[in-house]
């Protein structure tokens, strides 16, 4: 059995050090922050001007005017900050943030990321993908292994939009955890009722284990 959304959060939750700045991705990788361990000490950056998040907010928390970059309410902690977004986005590309945590469409062997735009479909834009993806220090891409019409999302050559080049640090997929070597990923963790040959059968990209 592979492991489900709330162990692929976990996985990526336990790449979170002690004092980090770190920046979760619209989706999944918002349920991250609830997963972190209570001894480590982080702050949440949303690239729309907040640095300093705290959970989501009990109904009668809620203020309209805190909201993340998805467009949902959040908290602000204590001796948190709010701030335009050319702050915001010189923080990005200025390599003060130390982790991201970004949903995914494709990666490639070499760490290449696809994640903003499907042809054919309309987008508003890029938003701060291209930004976080390029200029935080460490990026993982939290995604499913194949999209829904089975396409695996690890790849030898993207066949989307590029987001950044060279950029994805580790993929965490229901499969397992893996990292882009160049000319190959290599599996790392995997859960235990998964075999190689499952994960090689289901992977565009060569596979070794490590």
């Amino acid at each position: 059995m592979s492991w489900s959304r709330e162990e692929m959060v976990q996985q990526a939750a336990a790449e979170i050090r002690d004092g980090m700045v770190v920046n979760l991705g619209i989706g999944m990788p918002t349920l991250v922050a609830n997963h972190v361990a209570p001894s480590i000490r982080v702050t949440f950056q949303s690239e729309n001007g907040l640095l300093g998040m705290g959970p989501f907010p009990y109904d009668d928390e809620v203020d309209p005017q805190i909201i993340n970059a998805g467009k949902q309410t959040v908290t602000l902690l204590p001796g948190g900050s709010v701030f335009d977004s050319a702050q915001s986005f010189a923080m990005l590309r200025g390599g003060h943030v130390d982790l991201a945590i970004l949903g995914g469409l494709e990666v490639n062997t070499r760490g290449d990321l696809a994640n903003w735009a499907v042809p054919g479909k309309m987008v508003t834009g890029m938003g701060g993908a291209m930004d976080l993806a390029a200029g935080a220090r460490r990026l993982i891409v939290l995604q499913t292994h194949n999209a829904k019409d089975g396409t695996s999302k690890l790849r030898r050559e993207l066949t989307l939009p590029v987001t950044a080049l060279r950029c994805v640090s580790r993929v965490i997929t229901e499969l397992g955890v893996f990292v882009p070597t160049g000319s190959t990923f290599v599996c790392i963790q995997k859960p235990d009722t998964v075999t190689h040959e499952t994960i090689v059968a289901s992977t565009d990209a060569p596979v070794t284990f490590g």
